[in-house]
């Protein structure tokens, strides 16, 4: 008797699937954020990934349970800014395209830095702080609140509540903004330059099968309380030999293509992610990847607890 040429998926392989989250399948929300209503100048959009991260969509069905973290795009105009504000968690923004200004606040005085593609930035927990497009072309980037369910962001500067020009310099009286710079004179100059990370300047760590990691987040960059994050570069016929870690593991393709696959009890799925597609595999479970395409697949990774570098090059 022939195969079927479409064979039910196994269990496994049904449940890989619903830790799918495809680009193609999604849709940016202009409406993520309740308290931009009315004020143009606010206006992002959130495409969420895992969990409903600041905004209060904590019930939408199509985004993945969130564990240690979230995770979510956003689309941010040219012109347009964040109101100031703080969270009881760390928060990164990694820039995906475009140039962000990211500012933090402290008693008046603000610090700016500017950010390109592949740089970010660690919103350390009760730091107010804002972003801002003063490019040319539209800001996408990812963001990660590092719980599983937020509190709602405290907004220090919304211009609901104060003037409309220095809610757009995140609370900055005039002449009281300065760059960030690790040798500046004020704290929060310091402070800031600690949480910043420049793709250029980043150590890379070269694996023996030519996989290379840059660790943003972690053990060999910077220090944090829960969530690890770090960039791979997978080169063509590269694969990582199927291993586990105790803490959930979100893979974020950036550009390229990522074949990843799953086995448990002698059983195995894979599925191929394309460019924006992210794959959360649970705590425990035993995971592998490896790249048939042609070129380089550009994957950003997330993994919940900080622990020994999950998955061996072979």
């Amino acid at each position: 008797m022939d195969t079927p040429i479409h064979a039910a998926p196994t269990r496994l392989a049904a449940r890989l699937r619903r830790h799918l989250g495809r680009h193609a399948e999604k849709s940016f929300d202009w409406d993520a954020f309740p308290s931009n209503r009315g004020f143009p100048e606010l206006a992002r959009a959130q495409m969420r990934y895992i969990g409903a991260g600041g905004s209060p969509k904590t019930g939408d069905a199509a985004t993945l349970p969130p564990g240690h973290f979230t995770l979510s795009l956003l689309h941010q105009p040219v012109g347009n800014y964040a109101a100031c504000h703080a969270h009881e968690t760390e928060e990164s923004f990694l820039v995906l395209a475009g140039v962000l200004t990211v500012g933090w606040e402290r008693d008046g005085d603000v610090v700016e830095v500017r950010l390109g593609p592949r740089d970010m930035i660690l919103n350390a927990r009760d730091i107010g702080h804002g972003f801002r497009n003063d490019g040319i072309e539209p800001v996408l980037m990812s963001i990660s609140v590092d719980a599983g369910r937020p509190l709602p962001p405290r907004y220090l500067y919304h211009p609901r509540d104060t003037d409309a020009a220095l809610a757009r310099r995140f609370g900055a009286a005039e002449g009281r903004t300065l760059p960030c710079d690790p040798d500046g004179a004020h704290p929060l100059q310091t402070l800031m330059a600690r949480h910043v990370v420049r793709r250029a300047e980043l150590p890379a760590q070269h694996g023996p099968a030519g996989i290379t990691r840059k660790v943003y987040v972690g053990s060999g960059g910077i220090g944090a309380e829960a969530s690890r994050r770090e960039l791979l570069v997978v080169p063509p016929a590269a694969a990582v030999a199927a291993d586990a870690c105790d803490g959930e593991e979100a893979l974020l393709v950036l550009a390229g293509a990522l074949t990843v696959g799953w086995e448990e009890d002698g059983d195995r799925a894979e599925i191929t992610l394309g460019p924006r597609d992210l794959l959360l595999t649970p705590p425990r479970t035993r995971r592998w990847f490896r790249n048939d395409d042609a070129v380089p697949a550009e994957v950003w990774c997330v993994i919940g607890v900080h622990l020994p570098d999950a998955g061996r090059p072979r």
